[in-house]
């Protein structure tokens, strides 16, 4: 039961990306954010969960994995670009390059069976559109520079440059983890305040997203002791 209780907490997801999208066909985009954060909170929680109660043996008739895959696409993918098109920050012939080039690298790339690494990190950029349009949200970069950050996030999901996962990968985890948790804060903050938020949390969330961004590259370059 308790491994069932996983599956069916994994599931809430579904519903909180449903209140997200309801959120945005409304133009809330603070309200959108904010279920797209407790959506993420619950991406964080399950995992750990799922394997605790080792939910493939207690309760095979559910895939977990699968089921993990679609409401993430949901969450991290479709969600997000439906928000940075219908917003205006990404609009005209580039705002329609940005929805094509997130919705079907991302498919491409969630069907990756090579898109997890021997140390539980990602093998290229995880597709976490959520977490790149709402630090767009809070700073509105010039119109060029969002085009351009899209583009290389997408390019990059099909470059075999390593991506941590905070809670699974365990090199750095004394770090990454408080940091995803920070990350995680400012986010709901931003997304409370509808992402009128000063320099504090503007420098928060650009140094812990550069953070997570990066620290995966960063341990390929350093050898581990």
């Amino acid at each position: 039961m308790k491994a069932l209780g996983v599956h069916l907490f994994t599931a809430s997801g579904a519903v909180f990306a449903m209140l997200a999208m309801l959120a945005a066909t409304n133009a809330r985009w603070d309200i959108m954010f904010l279920w797209l954060v407790v959506a993420f909170v619950v991406d964080g929680i399950d995992g750990p969960l799922a394997r605790k109660y080792d939910v493939k043996t207690n309760a095979p008739a559910f895939d977990g994995v699968l089921l993990d895959l679609i409401i993430d696409y949901l969450t991290y993918v479709f969600i997000p670009a439906y928000a940075l098109y219908v917003s205006g920050l990404m609009s005209g012939w580039t705002g329609w390059a940005v929805l094509i080039v997130m919705t079907f690298a991302s498919a491409m790339y969630f069907a990756d069976t090579r898109m997890k690494t021997q140390d539980n990190s990602f093998s290229g950029f995880p597709g976490c559109w959520n977490m790149a349009i709402l630090v767009i949200f809070a700073l509105e970069p010039n119109h060029w520079v969002t085009l351009v950050a899209v583009v290389v996030l997408a390019v990059m999901m099909f470059v075999p440059v390593k991506f941590i996962h905070p809670v699974r990968t365990k090199r750095w985890r004394a770090i990454s983890l408080p940091v995803s948790i920070l990350w995680t804060a400012v986010a709901g903050h931003a997304a409370w305040v509808n992402f009128e938020v000063g320099a504090l949390a503007q420098t928060a969330l650009l140094a812990t997203t550069a953070y997570l961004l990066v620290a995966g590259a960063l341990q390929d370059l350093i050898p581990e002791r």
